[in-house]
């Protein structure tokens, strides 16, 4: 017996922050391993235009988060010059191991999961008071999401993750830099804490703000333009890695000088501060952008553009469509569950 049609944000029946979390992780867990060699890649190709100090950090990303580590190990200097995208992954895989595409992937699913989980849910909850405010409120269409629903629910779900992850990255980070255990936690959280100050530890936040806020806004928003514009209220597991694909293009064109600013200052942050024993001040966003823009143009703007498409493209393919399918999955499980009850107990008894 086929069941009934009901709309997917119906008290009754829409997924629970629980089931939210279930249907994230899948989507999360398969990124993480398809995505971070392309990652590292693009940082390695950002990385290469600026002239270290020391060599002694590295950034990396697997769609999911950013992490900092060591790069050379005894202080070497990089040996390695890439002339493009496909020369990366040759040589480095070549001189280093095919292992070090995957580098800080374990990190990764301890840390990075829990976040992604939190932004997906966060963006749901959002969402939901959103859209709830422009109808009741400002007269919005109840079938269509208004324009700026998805826009401020992005947005919002991003500032929340950002900012709850990022004493725990860098607390991580300075972990890794000293060789502490876990019993030793709270002793690197002294010491960050004497070097910089409590508001340290949020250190980085307003530059990933100004990278992540802007691609999350603009992500969602071309998402849901896309269901609206195809007339999609339950969209299939291909619309949404196709519509997936697409928006996180053009979101991911349109921020890479942000995210160029991002890896140059989480250097120097990790060489002035987490990867010294002097800490220093590290340079602030806009004298950071001053610095490409002098040193390498609007070309050093949108260094590892090409590794960041071909990363974020099929990254938010497979992040939205895992969790639009999970979405599906329990919004029929709630239906079938509501029906059956009704049907056997009418009365609601």
């Amino acid at each position: 017996m086929s069941l009934p049609h009901f709309d997917r944000d119906d008290p009754r029946f829409r997924i629970t922050p629980l089931q939210q979390c279930v249907s994230s992780c899948t989507g999360a867990m398969i990124t993480s391993l398809l995505m971070t060699p392309f990652d590292v890649v693009k940082t390695r190709l950002q990385v290469q235009q600026k002239v270290l100090a020391s060599n002694k950090c590295f950034v990396f990303c697997n769609g999911l988060m950013d992490h900092l580590c060591p790069c050379y190990p005894n202080g070497e200097k990089p040996r390695l010059h890439f002339t493009g995208t496909m020369d990366a992954f040759v040589k480095i895989s070549h001189y280093e191991g095919v292992r070090s595409l995957w580098s800080g992937l374990s990190p990764t699913l301890v840390l990075a999961l829990p976040t992604t989980v939190l932004y997906f849910v966060a963006y749901e909850q959002f969402r939901l008071r959103f859209k709830k405010f422009d109808i009741e409120k400002l007269g919005g269409n109840r079938d269509q999401l208004s324009f700026w629903v998805p826009l401020a629910s992005g947005s919002a779900a991003r500032v929340l993750s950002v900012t709850c992850v990022s004493p725990l990255e860098l607390i991580r980070t300075k972990m890794q830099s000293q060789k502490l255990s876990f019993m030793e936690v709270g002793t690197a959280l002294r010491q960050m804490v004497r070097e910089t100050g409590v508001i340290g530890l949020w250190k980085g936040l307003f530059p990933t703000i100004l990278r992540d806020v802007p691609f999350s806004a603009i992500y969602w928003t071309s998402y849901e333009t896309c269901k609206r514009t195809c007339n999609v209220t339950d969209p299939t597991f291909g619309f949404s890695f196709v519509s997936g694909a697409f928006s996180g293009c053009i979101a991911a064109m349109l921020t890479v000088p942000f995210d160029v600013v991002k890896t140059h200052q989480q250097i120097e942050f990790g060489e002035k501060v987490l990867y010294t024993d002097k800490p220093g001040k590290s340079p602030g966003v806009f004298e950071t952008l001053s610095k490409i823009f002098r040193n390498s143009g609007v070309k050093g703007l949108f260094a590892g553009i090409v590794p960041r498409l071909i990363k974020v493209a099929p990254a938010c393919a497979i992040m939205i469509s895992s969790f639009e399918f999970g979405k599906t999955f329990f919004y029929q499980h709630n239906v079938k569950k509501h029906y059956q009850k009704s049907t056997s107990d009418p009365l609601g008894y």
